[in-house]
């Protein structure tokens, strides 16, 4: 569904989101297995990060119009006079130059080059993200754990869990009744398709008891390491949800959100092979395919030709933008923050925006996440019956 709508928006040479693609077909094929497997919808999707992802997806856009539209304004008060305020035809025509002038060349080259940089560290972690997901689907028992895990690794993962353990008796009087700790029976283990954090304390029991002794996950029976990930995913989920608990104090939390990461550390993973192949993907794609989009971004959004100085700003805000989203581990789309940075310098510098453009863009935007929910839903549900 991703690959199909991202090809038909390349074509038509539209500026698209891979990241509303991948996310619309992750919640699509979760919305379709929720209904045809009779399981509630609200636990079909993880509707809180649903939510999360979808606030950063719309508003970085916004925040990228308006964000390089104050930069290009800051830099004409700075330097009203520069030459950076020049299109490239009107440089050659006034200057007889066919280059910007040096320094405003060198920030224009370092800016695309943090811009591809945060660019493959934010879309790279989504393509590992899906080929893993793909992966653990297709081979669970090779990929739901790090088979390459060490002792040490396993160690601390199993170390987590008693910590985790204590942690929850430590604070047994504030979340006793929340984690129903000691009336749980000793069989009520989580299912495929949901967590309840009421079933902490035998999940806890049954996870020690998988790792007692194990020190190389390769001699855990492919069975039991799916176990294994499904316990660790669900006291991991539900460590979050305590640690948003109000009762607990900042340095509990803080303490709870370490264990999480210990807990976590043989789950989430990716073997360098597929690391190495999307980067390889990303970057033989843009050499590809770079020229149908990059036209409509720098010559179809406004009126007038780009300035340096738009150029600028508006890569400078696509740079920074996306890398506090990835300190944050937003997913947002390269596409809409660079297209609304340029839209945004457009109007700061009173040039007008190609109003056929502009709507194609927001088009695209609006109609990219229910289209590929509804194509990936569709795709699974034959996909479902084809191998019934």
């Amino acid at each position: 569904a991703a690959i199909t709508w991202n090809l038909g928006t390349w074509y038509f040479g539209i500026p698209a989101s891979s990241s509303h693609t991948l996310i619309g077909s992750i919640l699509g094929v979760g919305l379709a297995n929720a209904l045809l497997n009779d399981i509630p919808l609200a636990d079909g999707v993880n509707w809180q990060k649903a939510i999360d992802i979808g606030a950063s997806l719309v508003f970085s856009p916004l925040a990228g119009f308006i964000v390089a539209g104050l930069v290009l304004i800051a830099l004409k008060w700075w330097r009203p006079l520069s030459k950076m305020h020049k299109t490239p035809d009107q440089r050659r025509k006034l200057d007889d130059k066919k280059h910007p002038p040096f320094w405003n060349r060198l920030v224009l080259v370092i800016s695309a080059m943090a811009v591809s940089f945060v660019h493959g560290s934010n879309d790279g972690q989504k393509g590992i993200g899906l080929i893993m997901l793909v992966l653990i689907g297709i081979v669970p028992s090779q990929f739901v754990l790090d088979l390459t895990s060490t002792t040490y690794q396993i160690e601390r993962t199993r170390d987590a869990t008693q910590h985790l353990n204590q942690f929850y008796q430590r604070n047994s009087s504030t979340l006793g009744e929340y984690l129903a700790m000691g009336k749980a029976e000793k069989g009520d283990l989580p299912s495929s398709s949901a967590c309840n954090p009421k079933q902490t304390e035998p999940t806890i029991d049954a996870l020690l008891d998988r790792l007692k002794g194990v020190s190389d996950y390769h001699a855990l029976a492919p069975e039991s390491r799916i176990e294994v990930r499904r316990y660790l995913l669900c006291l991991d989920d539900t460590a979050r949800k305590v640690g948003k608990l109000p009762d607990l104090s900042a340095r509990e939390k803080s303490d709870l959100e370490k264990l999480r990461k210990d807990l976590t550390t043989t789950t989430e993973y990716a073997p360098f092979w597929v690391i190495l192949a999307v980067a390889l993907a990303l970057g033989i794609g843009t050499m590809v395919g770079w020229k149908r989009v990059v036209l409509t971004i720098g010559e179809k959004i406004g009126k007038q030709g780009m300035t340096y100085a738009q150029g600028m700003s508006a890569q400078i805000t696509t740079a920074c933008a996306i890398g506090l989203a990835n300190v944050f581990s937003l997913p947002v789309s390269t596409t809409h923050i660079l297209s609304s940075g340029v839209a945004g310098t457009m109007v700061a510098n009173k040039s007008g925006l190609q109003g056929g453009t502009v709507r194609t863009i927001l088009l695209a935007w609006v109609l990219t996440l229910p289209a590929t929910v509804a194509l990936s839903a569709a795709l699974f549900w034959l996909a479902s019956k084809a191998l019934a």
